[in-house]
């Protein structure tokens, strides 16, 4: 979703550069040492979290694709976000049976098996966002659905305008 999203962000966006910051590229490249443990996730959320206050500070567009599972710590990067430009939460709300099924890195069927402990949603708790700007369920829906769905909530709350991007 997050890379169909910017190839369509890019139609309204001509000047504007727009990031992708993909949980598992920067954990591997960002935060390689860290574990799952709590404060792990939280630090690895607010490094993110960092990064994504830098770009819109300098005027560009963040896209942060990760599990972010700790309220507080979303809180806090919704905070630094905001204080240079807009800050839109989107909760993608998949069902467990669906993820389960759908499973494209093996990661269920490794914690089925034993191999992966402390997993989102599973064994380690996923505090559901309160207010987010839009929950999608894309259990029945494709992704050029979900992103459209995404670009006219964005339109609607002001972020973009018919031809371009809201400042």
């Amino acid at each position: 979703i997050a890379k169909a999203l910017i190839a369509r962000l890019h139609e309204f966006c001509t000047d504007r550069a727009i990031s992708l910051l993909d949980g598992d590229l920067v954990r591997q490249l960002l935060s390689s040492r860290l574990g799952f443990s709590k404060e792990d996730r939280e630090l690895n959320i607010r490094r993110i979290g960092y990064v994504a206050s830098e770009i819109t500070r300098h005027h560009g567009i963040a896209i942060c694709a990760l599990i972010a599972p700790y309220a507080n710590a979303r809180q806090e990067v919704r905070d630094w976000v905001s204080q240079y430009g807009g800050f839109f939460e989107i909760y993608i709300n998949t069902s467990l049976a669906v993820c389960q099924k759908r499973d494209p890195k093996g990661l269920y069927q490794k914690v089925k098996d034993g191999e992966i402990k402390n997993f989102t949603g599973i064994d380690a708790v996923y505090e559901k966002p309160e207010y987010p700007d839009i929950t999608i369920d894309t259990a029945n829906i494709d992704v050029v659905v979900a992103v459209e769905k995404i670009i006219q909530k964005l339109i609607s709350s002001g972020y973009l305008k018919d031809e371009s991007c809201a400042a």
